[in-house]
């Protein structure tokens, strides 16, 4: 028979194979984390009917000839470029800006995805959409995160509570006045500038507390100008606790930065004994009184009763509870190998690794290379349409191509079972 039937054959069965991958891009042209495969050919044995011959006695050597047998898949590999974005704004969707993939497991395996569209089950295990738990570390109690630990299944602790803490310092922040008002000739006279705020006690209960801020130095004394700073609860009097050595500015700046309170617990025995008052930024300039608290620590109990999450760029999924703090609840496990094409498809877009891909290396998002995490967002399939259509008109003229090699071939050989005749 013809070695060109052969050949044709070859070349059918190889173009069909690159249709076959061609239709699966376009197939998964809008599956999340999709990445699209190409086919590779390369010619198969070629027999040799002439060997090289060296140059003698003066005459030119010979070339080999060869006569190819036609062609085979040398392999199909998939383009891990970045897929492009689609904005969510659903917290359980995440997107990996890198070169990492997220961790599942299926039974006992780990399998590795680029999909990031998960969500809390009825346990509060975070899974993908086919119901695969995502790996990661838990938080503890402190809302730590350990990443060197192995991974495990992410769980979302509802029900969980949390301690109240004590008011100790706050913030406070803008300007008091260096003027006098109008008609007022003396310190004395200027009235004082009061400062509500809420803390916090031992048990959670919110105290209404007041500063007040009473001007002692006269605008004439030079420029060192002193106030007496006053802490009472709100509505009351008395008792009161007095800032010790009052609070100086220079320069219409606070000659220290941090002031405190003492004896604290005489207002309220549940108080903490010391409240320290962060005053960098107050200031002490001609204008109005602006001077507020604008933060402070302490917190009620609460307790975490919604999947109400939010989602960070190093993968750490941070709760909600009911009195408004906020805490690290886990943190997503990303893994990265050396030779990512090494990978096998195992469907649902997951991945397992092979004995080429190289072992896993697992660490969080943003570390050794592993990429971010993008909240509320989804990476899409990185089939490029145009590309694709394009090797559908190429493998269909080279299966064309190759069915005429075959019809050419069967007309010499009907030519010559016609010599007999």
């Amino acid at each position: 028979m013809l070695r060109s039937l052969y050949s044709g054959i070859s070349g059918l069965h190889a173009h069909q194979q690159m249709m076959d991958v061609t239709g699966n891009n376009i197939a998964n042209v809008n599956t999340v984390g999709f990445k699209a495969s190409s086919v590779q050919f390369q010619d198969t044995l070629s027999q040799m009917t002439a060997a090289a011959g060296a140059p003698q006695n003066g005459g030119a050597g010979t070339n080999p000839g060869q006569v190819g047998l036609g062609t085979r898949n040398a392999g199909i590999t998939s383009n891990f470029s970045q897929g492009s974005a689609q904005t969510t704004g659903k917290a359980g969707d995440m997107m990996i800006q890198g070169d990492g993939f997220f961790i599942t497991r299926r039974g006992n395996e780990e399998l590795y995805s680029r999909a990031g569209s998960f969500f809390f089950d009825a346990n509060g295990t975070l899974a993908t959409a086919t119901g695969e738990p995502v790996q990661g570390w838990t938080a503890d109690e402190n809302g730590v995160v350990n990443p060197a630990g192995k991974p495990g299944d992410i769980k979302m602790p509802l029900g969980k509570s949390i301690s109240p803490q004590v008011t100790s310092t706050i913030e406070m922040k803008g300007n008091l006045t260096s003027d006098l008002p109008e008609g007022v000739a003396t310190a004395a006279g200027v009235p004082e500038i009061e400062i509500p705020f809420k803390a916090f006690d031992k048990l959670g209960n919110p105290v209404g507390l007041l500063a007040k801020f009473k001007r002692d130095t006269e605008p004439s004394a030079g420029d060192a100008q002193t106030w007496t700073v006053t802490l009472t609860e709100s509505g009351k009097s008395s008792p009161s606790v007095v800032m010790a050595n009052g609070m100086k500015f220079e320069g219409g700046k606070p000659t220290v930065d941090s002031l405190a309170f003492t004896g604290v617990t005489a207002i309220n025995p549940n108080l903490s004994a010391t409240l320290d008052v962060d005053v960098s930024d107050l200031t002490m300039f001609h204008g109005l009184s602006e001077a507020r608290v604008s933060d402070s620590n302490g917190n009620a109990a609460g307790t975490l009763a919604s999947l109400s999450y939010t989602v960070s760029d190093t993968g750490q999924i941070i709760g909600a509870f009911s009195n408004g703090q906020k805490k690290v609840l886990g943190q997503v496990a990303l893994a990265t190998f050396k030779n990512v094409n090494g990978l096998e498809k195992t469907g649902d877009s997951q991945w397992r690794s092979t004995v080429n891909s190289g072992l896993a290396q697992v660490g969080p998002p943003t570390s050794a290379g592993l990429g971010q995490v993008i909240s509320g967002a989804l990476e899409m399939s990185n089939v490029d349409l145009a590309q694709e259509f394009t090797n559908l008109v190429i493998a269909q003229r080279g299966f064309q191509a190759n069915s005429r090699i075959i019809t050419t071939s069967d007309e010499l050989l009907q030519e010559l079972v016609s010599m007999k005749r």
